[in-house]
């Protein structure tokens, strides 16, 4: 099987001028959103906002490195209010170029201490868990590792999926440097260079798994619970191992909010963050088809999902992810 190699754009590289989202920013009771979480969740999630508050909101949405690259390229000129990640690193970026304001505590406090970061700069407000697709009619669930780490033994050499090129790939990677270490991550990433074969996303994945390419693939959890939802229309043969144990492998990645520093609207831009953490929108995300997992203190996510407490997921600070070294160091191995 062929195994492409895609290049990325890394997170602290400024963009080249044909991907700039230039434009003015909003004036009045305008909130000018970057967002690169999913447009039909944030949406749903922001759906009564205007209603409620009179402020009206303009979007440019664009991937998680497109839009980081873009905010520092603009810097203090930056017409974003607030910026949306769809994973951490991105939003890390960001607040490391000094170019976020604090969070204010009406907003933090609605959400757990593990969905914010030490910096107090962004809070989480929504997150993804990551899993272990398999093919039970190719693997026993017995036969699986006890680690994510374990993927880069020779016995598993040819029978592993990875989205390389994806920022949740990635975000996956900088938990296991945070837990791991620099020289062990290089070492594990050059084990999946060897091991791995490489696709273009999650559904890829999900559906080499589901045809029999490879026995096992590294996702995020929602990808198979949407598929499910809507018929198991790529992943009826695949089902999802949890590493759990605090295991690099039960990583969850985290979805930030942050009002940037320059914006000259900064009561308003904090309420939106203060809407996006509170019951109205965290309960509307776990009632959406998004099923990715409300972090709101006190709503249950969506019922198809184990509970976020059963997943033990490794306690990593989400302002601790080092995007840059993470494509540093796949580059090296030639993951990227």
């Amino acid at each position: 099987m062929s195994r492409p190699r895609r290049t990325i754009a890394g997170l602290v590289p400024a963009l080249a001028a044909g991907l700039a989202l230039a434009g003015c920013g909003g004036s009045g009771d305008t909130l000018t959103v970057y967002s690169a979480q999913h447009e039909s969740l944030v949406r749903a999630m922001l759906e009564d906002f205007t209603e409620e508050t009179g402020i009206e909101l303009e979007f440019r949405d664009a991937n998680d490195s497109e839009l980081a690259n873009q905010i520092v390229q603009e810097g203090d000129a930056s017409p974003a209010d607030v910026f949306l990640t769809e994973n951490s690193p991105s939003i890390d970026v960001v607040d490391q170029a000094g170019l976020l304001a604090p969070v204010d505590d009406a907003a933090s406090e609605q959400v757990g201490a593990p969905y914010r970061p030490s910096s107090g700069n962004w809070v989480g407000f929504a997150a993804r868990s990551t899993v272990l697709a398999y093919n039970p009619g190719d693997v026993e669930e017995a036969e699986l590792p006890a680690s994510i780490l374990d993927l880069a033994a020779p016995e598993w050499q040819g029978r592993v999926g990875i989205a390389a090129g994806g920022a949740d790939f990635q975000a996956i990677v900088s938990a296991v440097l945070a837990l791991q270490g620099e020289d062990s991550t290089r070492e594990w990433l050059a084990g999946l260079e060897r091991n791995a074969e490489v696709y273009a996303s999650n559904t890829a994945v999900m559906k080499a798994v589901d045809e029999s390419e490879v026995d096992v693939g590294v996702m995020y959890h929602y990808y198979w619970y949407r598929d499910q939802a809507e018929g198991g229309l790529v992943g009826d043969d695949a089902r999802l191992h949890y590493f759990r144990n605090q295991d690099p492998g039960a990583f969850l990645s985290i979805s930030g909010a942050g009002v940037l520093a320059s914006s000259d609207q900064q009561e308003d831009a904090q309420r939106l963050v203060e809407f996006l953490t509170g019951p109205a929108a965290q309960e509307r995300l776990a009632d959406s088809s998004a099923l990715e997992y409300a972090v709101g203190n006190g709503v249950a996510s969506a019922g198809a999902l184990p509970p976020l407490e059963s997943l033990q997921a490794p306690a990593v600070d989400p302002g601790s992810l080092n995007a840059p070294l993470v494509t540093e160091l796949m580059q090296d191995v030639g993951l990227l």
